[in-house]
């Protein structure tokens, strides 16, 4: 009788010790010493966060070149004339852009409600009124323009405000040109992820097919007129 009870405590207490938690084994460490987080403050939704650089905030587009010859109407900027590019140059960044195309339908295709946005003046996310608007896919909205089209089509009516937030990685060139590391965006479109990790070919070229070509480090942000009045309004980026 004694024998047994010996033996039964015996294995209640194997039964506790191994549903003790893991916890109680040598915690993992990398080793690796990581400097604190910046603390900054992310603003209200949409941002601009506090460590953003503000390009235009509905008063005045003097941080771009040729900003004079585009009309601003109750905090928003109208596309007209010419495009304007960015008097600061960027290399990898997060962008963030609001548009809204015409309310009134004019055209179709790549003629309805066209823009762009030109990373490093050179690689371009469409714009354009894709709502209910036939065109070929890698040159619709949120598009990488002849070279990716978006994962779906998040375009809103013609008229309503849209987003933009743009993760953008540099290319990086030797000194003879040669490509190291080609460059890459994401793109999420009124919040939707359209464009995921998309390595970018090269150039966005309307009339050849991609290639790069080398240019510095960082370079400035264009924002196109296509003959449309696009507008645009909350416009800032973070360097990354």
């Amino acid at each position: 009788m004694r024998q047994s009870v010996v033996l039964g405590i015996a294995f209640l207490f194997v039964m506790v010790w191994a549903a003790q938690p893991a916890a109680s084994a040598d915690e993992w460490k990398s080793g690796i010493i990581w400097p604190q987080p910046k603390v900054i403050d992310p603003g209200p939704v949409g941002g601009p966060p506090s460590d953003a650089i503000v390009l235009f905030d509905g008063k005045d587009l003097s941080k771009f070149v040729d900003g004079d010859k585009w009309k601003i109407v109750d905090g928003y900027a109208v596309a007209d004339k010419t495009g304007i590019t960015t008097k600061q140059s960027f290399g990898s960044c997060q962008l963030h852009v609001e548009w809204a195309a015409p309310e009134k339908i004019e055209g179709s295709g790549q003629g309805r409600g066209n823009s762009g946005v030109y990373l490093m003046g050179k690689y371009e996310v469409q714009i354009l009124d894709s709502y209910e608007n036939d065109t070929y896919y890698d040159g619709q909205a949120a598009s990488i323009y002849k070279q990716s089209p978006p994962l779906v089509n998040a375009c809103r009516k013609p008229g309503q405000w849209q987003t933009y937030d743009i993760i953008f990685t540099a290319p990086k060139f030797d000194d003879k040109g040669k490509v190291l590391k080609p460059a890459y965006v994401t793109v999420l479109h009124n919040g939707v992820l359209v464009q995921n990790h998309f390595e970018i070919k090269g150039g966005t070229f309307w009339h050849k097919p991609p290639e790069y070509e080398t240019h510095p480090d960082k370079a400035p942000i264009s924002l196109q007129f296509h003959g449309n009045p696009v507008r645009f309004r909350n416009i800032w980026i973070r360097e990354l």
